[in-house]
């Protein structure tokens, strides 16, 4: 019975001591998502500092004539 006890501790332990393949795809899906977090966020501060202010639309003729018109003061030409 000595024996028998012996050899089933060696196999729990082996059991015990392996990894779950679980735990390393969670961990390695964890890991890869956090460098790509850190990653997006580098860059983004990096553009913030060293990219020029996006460029606005010019505003039609169109519009401020009805822009004009909607504060009372007449539009040149007319």
């Amino acid at each position: 019975m000595a024996s028998a006890n012996g050899k089933g501790n060696v196999i729990n332990d082996i059991e015990a001591k392996g990894f779950n393949p679980a735990l390393i795809v969670l961990l390695l899906v964890g890991g890869l998502l956090l460098i790509f977090l850190v990653g997006n966020y580098a860059l983004y501060l990096y553009a913030q500092k060293n990219l020029p202010p996006k460029k606005k639309k010019p505003v039609s003729k169109k519009k401020m004539k009805r822009e004009r018109l909607k504060q009372g003061v007449s539009a040149p030409g007319e």
